[in-house]
């Protein structure tokens, strides 16, 4: 792989990685919806995340929702950790998708 392709690989990636800031300020103000794993590609856990807020505020009148949101709340907690390692993450498969189209491109 020659300086040009390298120098493309990076430019595509810097246009296209998500935002450790952007996604604290998700975490912040939107963490409880799970709004910031949905913007850093991680969907289920997002979806997780909302149905243990929602739905254990919605229960917590029964006090079933009561162990909901505290495990909810225990996840964000943690969250504010993993924000880091996910933003990695993401930019390690925008890397290697764009190494794999490199090669794809350049083998025919």
């Amino acid at each position: 792989m020659d300086t040009q392709q390298q120098i493309l690989i990076e430019q595509r990636i810097s246009n296209e990685k998500k935002s450790t800031g952007v996604a604290y300020l998700l975490w912040f103000f939107l963490g409880g919806l799970g709004a910031h794993r949905f913007y850093l590609g991680k969907t289920g856990s997002a979806i997780a995340i909302l149905v243990l807020i929602i739905g254990g505020a919605l229960l917590s009148a029964i006090l079933i929702g009561i162990p909901m949101l505290i495990i909810g709340g225990i996840w964000l907690i943690v969250d504010i950790f993993l924000i880091p390692g996910m933003v990695a993450q993401d930019i390690q498969r925008l890397r290697n998708n764009a190494l794999q189209e490199i090669r794809v491109t350049s083998a025919t």
